[in-house]
């Protein structure tokens, strides 16, 4: 029962009859040897590790050691609370959530890799507001994170969920395609849209780069995980209403690792290319570190 495409999910979950997160789980079982209720409370429990940094992220005074970020998930959050976003409550919150998670872990608070420490922000701030907006019991919530781990391990497998292998795509592409699923599965979508959906987040990411300021995961990282949160929710609504992703879930999977082999180095978390080597970039690495770089 091992998982080793999208298509072996779709295939395995309708041959058994049964739910994609029932598949999955077993497929878990087969293959760790962990009890099923095992691993239910330790999603159970991921899930609650998830809730309190977004709680936390929230706090107005929130900074990240090195300075360089913090408080703008309290700001975006105040100006959902004084209605004056452009998106809808459940999409603003997503971002904010999203903001907040990744401030929290900038200032060494305890978050979930999800898949990764620099795309954490991702799912929670989906799913926490997707909880808050539809009502869902936490049951669901944790069903829904299992479908996003199944979505994840394919990834994992086929290609990479590391920004030093594949670039950003492969972080937030993969937590945007993981939440965009989990999402689908929420609201009910068919198991085909649920993969369309994840599809239709990671293509959109494609090419996508790790360029962090400083080599620290805050700039771009934080705002971008904002971003990619609301791509979620658009992949999803795109894939409820029937679109579906032209390139199968799976020859997406393998066009990223394609082109995250393809990126060069400077791309690939090391700060020697893009936002990092900006003027603003370099001088905020000095500022920080005290490290003068002439590029």
């Amino acid at each position: 029962m091992k998982i080793s495409s999208i298509e072996s999910i779709l295939a395995g979950a309708e041959k058994n009859h049964q739910a994609l997160w029932q598949y999955i789980l077993q497929s878990e079982f087969h293959d760790s040897g962990t009890p099923i209720e095992e691993i239910v409370k330790r999603v159970e429990q991921t899930y609650t590790v998830m809730r309190n940094a977004v709680r936390a992220g929230l706090k107005e005074n929130g900074r990240s050691l090195s300075g360089l970020t913090g408080g703008d998930a309290y700001k975006y959050y105040s100006r959902i609370e004084t209605g004056r976003t452009l998106l809808s409550d459940f999409n603003a919150k997503a971002i904010a959530y999203a903001i907040a998670t990744n401030e929290y872990n900038a200032s060494m608070g305890v978050i979930v890799a999800a898949p990764t420490a620099g795309a954490s922000g991702i799912m929670p701030g989906v799913l926490i507001a997707a909880q808050e907006e539809f009502g869902y019991m936490d049951s669901d919530i944790v069903h829904s994170l299992i479908v996003a781990s199944g979505i994840g391990a394919v990834i994992a497998t086929r290609a990479t969920v590391s920004g030093a292998a594949g670039g950003c795509q492969a972080e937030c592409g993969s937590a945007a395609a993981m939440a965009a699923g989990a999402l689908t599965y929420l609201l009910g979508g068919n198991n085909r849209q649920v993969m369309n959906a994840a599809a239709l987040a990671l293509k959109n990411s494609l090419g996508l780069a790790c360029d962090p300021v400083a080599g620290l995961v805050e700039v771009p990282c934080i705002k971008r995980n904002g971003v990619y949160a609301s791509m979620a929710i658009t992949a999803c609504d795109m894939a409820l209403s029937g679109i579906a992703s032209f390139i199968p879930p799976d020859e997406v999977i393998d066009a990223m690792f394609q082109i995250g082999s393809m990126m060069p180095s400077c791309l690939r978390e090391t700060a020697e290319g893009g936002l990092a080597i900006t003027p603003t970039g370099l001088a905020a690495m000095e500022k920080v570190f005290g490290i003068k770089n002439d590029k």
